[in-house]
């Protein structure tokens, strides 16, 4: 959460995947008030960033005086009202662990709508462009970083569902992700040192464009472990 010199707090979709360590630290010896700061957040991002069909906003900007939402922004993405396809992924993933840590439907409600927005718009390869609404698709750079975090999101998401089907459709969703990235296509496979390759960290800056980065190698080999345990 950042605040500009006009008292105004920018909140990014982002900060949903730090709920886990206040969750974590409220059952680790921290207060409880740690878990009820983590749901208090879930619950105000949940109101304020998601569009009516579900899709995010990158950032919401809020007065900091009275807490009031003054507008949805989407820095990284392509535009304002635009599908960012990172900030899709982290909502996915981050409303999926809230999930885990509350049993709160609303909070299972809002992973799936945003899970099944997500895929009901992926291209064929499984992997999004960097914004779904990007203007020049299929000209457009991906982001395999936004498939790693939400092959990994989908792996325990199908864990947490009660419908044997759409468990076995996430679940399904989620291994031909992670085949997708495991191909040449994807995989660095001595061409730098990175396992992903063809991420997008932040095209309307001109930087990490086409690019490996660090949190996609990351949520990568989270999911395959993931895969892994659930094989097993």
């Amino acid at each position: 959460m950042k605040k500009d010199k006009n008292g105004l707090h920018n909140t990014i979709i982002d900060n949903m995947m730090n709920l886990e360590l206040l969750f974590w630290a409220s059952k680790n010896g921290g207060p409880h008030s740690l878990y009820d700061i983590a749901v208090r957040h879930a619950e105000t991002t949940m109101k304020n960033d998601f569009r009516p069909d579900f899709s995010t906003y990158h950032a919401i900007l809020y007065n900091d005086s009275t807490g009031v939402r003054i507008k949805g922004q989407t820095h990284q993405g392509y535009a304002d009202e635009s599908m960012w396809a990172r900030g899709q992924a982290w909502a996915i993933y981050g409303y999926t662990m809230t999930y885990r840590e509350t049993r709160d439907p609303k909070f299972l409600e809002a992973a799936q709508k945003a899970a099944n927005l997500y895929l009901k718009r992926l291209p064929e390869d499984m992997i999004p462009y960097w914004d779904f609404d990007a203007p020049n698709i299929p000209n457009e750079p991906k982001d395999a970083s936004a498939a790693a975090i939400t092959a990994s999101a989908l792996l325990e998401l199908s864990t947490l569902v009660s419908d044997k089907g759409i468990a076995k459709n996430y679940y399904e969703k989620a291994v031909k992700i992670l085949a997708a990235l495991s191909s040449e296509k994807y995989q660095s496979r001595g061409k730098n040192s990175a396992f992903l390759l063809h991420c997008t960290g932040h095209k309307p800056a001109g930087t990490e464009i086409d690019a490996s980065m660090i949190y996609g190698d990351y949520y990568y080999l989270e999911a395959l472990l993931r895969l892994e345990k659930m094989k097993n």
